[in-house]
């Protein structure tokens, strides 16, 4: 993979197509550019991947994160893999719990035009997206304050978003977000944070164990966060933390809401206790970057996601309607 800092892109065409101006994903043709969001909102690199492998190590290495993007970057690196055997075991072998991921390569592998179904793929991803939003609108109130986790915006897509696409389509009525920092990895921290910023989207940071003090004192009308892989009967796995704070949605009489495309959906798993949790490197949590601060031979756990029963949801947004409290039945007519 080569590193090349490339001009800020001030959105022009991005916004002429009706999306964000945050470009995480970019096809040239020979190569896939992906923006390095490990190194924001610090700096804006991108990767170049002319290679399968290059693609998954990026996936794999947190380059390219979010489950739709992770789907939608992996049919390229197919397309740079020629559609070969190799290319398709690297890629599946890079993450385990985003399904999209396995949605997209299974959808290549039935492609005639692996280029074009790419492209598809991602096309389809950016409409789902603006769907997702604008029927994710209408449950935000005016003035309202919109805690979200991790992040769901156009970074973890190809470019809108799902929870901060809900976001970016009530715009304007004058809402507020409010983005816990969501360790260890910091994702609401660094990524949404600056994306909102990026939107003009006024945003307030909290650290995760904020949250449950500001609902008490009724300071969160509403969260929304995205996900990772849905079950057949509506339990949600999404970024570690999601489910401690939807416990705390529903102690508090919060409304809690999921977004994300039909790709995240996996009728196969029966429930959330099937869904593969990955287990990240300790050093996540023993520090970040190039600064330690846990004493070194401490035993670390590292699970990057958790699983939050479908009783805890209010309701699941996706490119098809806004599925009110999701349980298997009301699921199954989606597909």
């Amino acid at each position: 993979m080569n590193k090349r800092l490339r001009p800020p892109d001030k959105g022009g065409g991005a916004k002429r197509r009706g999306i964000s101006a945050v470009q995480p994903i970019r096809w040239r043709g020979d190569r896939l550019e992906l923006l390095d969001q490990r190194l924001l909102p610090d700096k804006k690199i991108y990767v170049s991947c002319r290679t399968a492998e290059q693609v998954a190590k990026a996936i794999r290495d947190m380059v390219v994160r979010g489950a739709p993007a992770i789907g939608c970057a992996a049919a390229f690196g197919v397309v740079l893999g020629k559609g070969s055997p190799k290319a398709y075991e690297a890629l599946r072998q890079s993450r385990p719990t985003a399904v999209n991921l396995f949605w997209a390569l299974d959808r290549m592998k039935r492609a005639k035009d692996l280029e074009a179904e790419a492209k598809a793929i991602y096309e389809e991803d950016l409409a789902a997206n603006r769907a997702i939003g604008e029927l994710g609108a209408p449950l935000i109130a005016e003035r309202a304050r919109v805690m979200t986790h991790c992040n769901a915006g156009a970074l973890a897509t190809a470019g809108y978003g799902t929870a901060l696409g809900v976001v970016r389509s009530s715009k304007g009525k004058k809402i507020s977000v409010i983005a816990c920092e969501t360790r260890p990895y910091l994702q609401g921290a660094r990524l949404t944070a600056w994306e909102c910023l990026q939107e003009g989207i006024p945003c307030t940071l909290i650290t995760d164990s904020m949250a449950g003090h500001l609902m008490s004192k009724g300071e969160v009308d509403v969260v929304v966060v995205g996900a990772d892989r849905i079950a057949a009967n509506g339990d949600v796995a999404n970024k570690i933390g999601t489910y401690a704070l939807a416990v705390l949605a529903k102690r508090h009489g919060v409304p809690f809401y999921v977004a994300a495309p039909l790709s995240t959906f996996d009728p196969k798993i029966s429930d959330g206790s099937h869904i593969p949790i990955e287990e990240r490197p300790a050093d996540e949590v023993t520090g970040y970057r190039k600064m330690r601060w846990a004493p070194k031979g401490v035993q670390v756990r590292n699970p990057a996601f958790d699983v939050t029963p479908a009783e805890l949801i209010t309701g699941i947004i996706c490119e098809k309607g806004v599925v009110l409290a999701p349980n298997r039945e009301r699921l199954a007519r989606l597909f």
